[in-house]
């Protein structure tokens, strides 16, 4: 009998949840398909030679203008559900960033728009699965480093 391998092809992404101490969250409206016009934090491709930390902070500065050291970021999962991007399969690995409540932003790259929303009312149009990242970045928030669970 032989055995028969299915492979297929694997996008690497990364995604920043942007927070104030307050609790508002930085959403960027999105400007293409799929879901245009829909909410999602920043995020995009891992870029050759780039790890997905670094990648989270750049797709944050070019879709958002907020500028975070890529070591500030917080891993806080990996999402891989196989049918979260209609476009095929993604993985991504999603951070947590605070700032300051008044960290200015401006929208650029992807983004039609950017802007701050609480994390208790967010819009009803979110895309891919960021509502469950956005769901884990909220829990995740009030855990200290040493009260996370192990990886």
């Amino acid at each position: 009998m032989t055995e028969t391998e299915t492979f297929e092809t694997i996008r690497y992404t990364a995604d920043v949840v942007v927070l104030t101490p307050s609790g508002d969250v930085l959403l960027i409206e999105r400007d293409w398909p799929p879901f245009e016009g829909h909410w999602a934090c920043a995020g995009g491709h891992v870029d050759p030679g780039e790890t997905s930390r670094e990648a989270a902070a750049r797709e944050l500065a070019e879709e958002t203008g907020v500028h975070v050291a890529a070591g500030d970021l917080r891993e806080i999962g990996v999402f891989d559900q196989p049918h979260r991007d209609p476009r095929g399969r993604y993985v991504s690995v999603a951070y947590l960033a605070t700032v300051p409540a008044d960290t200015p932003i401006t929208a650029g790259d992807d983004a039609r728009t950017a802007r701050w929303w609480p994390l208790n009312d967010l819009p009803e149009r979110l895309a891919f699965d960021h509502a469950d990242i956005l769901s884990t970045a909220a829990r995740a928030r009030h855990l200290t480093p040493e009260q996370e669970p192990a990886r």
